[in-house]
């Protein structure tokens, strides 16, 4: 059995190994493939692994062995499903190995907005509070979190492990989410509006849907307290970006931190580059290293599922 790759860098820049997944058949790992070699790459494959290389319809009708897709992610947009499907493809992703890192990344770009630990650590580095006349030196307010809210929109595994850190740090928590609205202590649910109007941080942790893109936009912006934060760590597109821009520029509200764009990498003139009060970091929050691990881990478990006839994490 061949098994192709196509992908590989991201998910194991070289800090982990493939022996798990070479035990399985007869395995070649590509680094990345470009959209004009996947054919080539993965002709006579009978399983293809993706991470975001994308595996058309087309694609699939040219690729007559294929018996199985495993996407190296939760998210499986890259494959088109319904076409696998008609074709007799397994196709299975991985969920949940990354709620704890993601979680994780998520307090921390909310430390950074209230601690500003970056930025005084470059300002020390380059001398500032050297040239402090005081014994202690700080640029910008610092902010405690204990007793502000934080409003969670999608209250999935990511959401209620940010509700439980947030809790631990002594805030109070709002929900809002579609599918479930779980009792617990400490948690108020309400409808979106109401939460971006009464929340200090809106944390966003709900997929993209058709009904969630552009979920954060001008109005409900709008509806924001002037002082919050806004911190996404799911996907780019909930975010019309050009409002967001608009909004910090004209200190609309207080700050955003985000791990995600609705293009990554983004282009030079993105407007949320250059707009004050604004971090950005490039789509690392699933990265930590027990978290890739967690996930080749379980993409060799879905394989290994799938070749005894017993799948699992199979998208239906």
């Amino acid at each position: 059995m061949k098994i192709v790759v196509l992908d590989g860098h991201t998910l194991n820049p070289g800090d982990l190994s493939w022996d798990a997944l070479r035990a399985l058949g007869t395995c070649e790992v590509f680094e990345r493939s470009a959209p004009s070699e996947v054919l080539s790459r993965a002709h006579d494959a009978e399983v293809v692994l993706t991470n975001k290389t994308v595996l058309s319809s087309e694609t699939l009708s040219a690729l007559p062995k294929l018996r199985y897709i495993g996407v190296l992610a939760t998210g499986y947009n890259v494959v088109d499903v319904a076409a696998a499907r008609t074709r007799g493809i397994t196709v299975t992703n991985i969920p949940g190995y990354g709620t704890r890192s993601v979680a994780q990344h998520t307090m921390a770009l909310l430390l950074e907005l209230a601690n500003h630990v970056g930025l005084h650590a470059q300002q020390t580095a380059r001398g500032k509070w050297s040239e402090a006349k005081d014994w202690c030196y700080w640029d910008r307010p610092l902010l405690e979190l204990d007793g502000l809210t934080m409003g969670i929109v999608g209250y999935g595994a990511i959401g209620r492990c940010v509700a439980e850190l947030a809790h631990a740090f002594g805030m109070k928590i709002l929900a809002t989410s579609r599918k479930c609205q779980e009792t617990g202590p400490g948690i108020c649910w309400m409808p979106l509006d109401e939460l971006l109007g009464s929340s200090n941080v809106v944390s966003l942790h709900c997929p993209l849907t058709d009904e969630t893109r552009s979920l954060i936009n001008a109005r409900s912006l709008a509806l924001m307290k002037p002082t919050a934060f806004l911190i996404n760590t799911s996907r780019g597109p909930l975010i019309d970006e050009p409002a967001l821009a608009a909004a910090l520029h004209a200190g609309q509200i207080a700050g955003a931190a985000l791990d995600v764009l609705s293009a990554e990498p983004p282009p030079l003139d993105h407007p949320l580059l250059s707009a004050p009060n604004c971090l950005i970091t490039p789509h690392q929050a699933w990265a930590s290293g027990a978290a890739r691990a967690r996930l080749l881990a379980t993409a060799v478990e879905n394989l290994r599922a799938f070749l005894v006839g017993s799948p699992v994490n199979v998208i239906q």
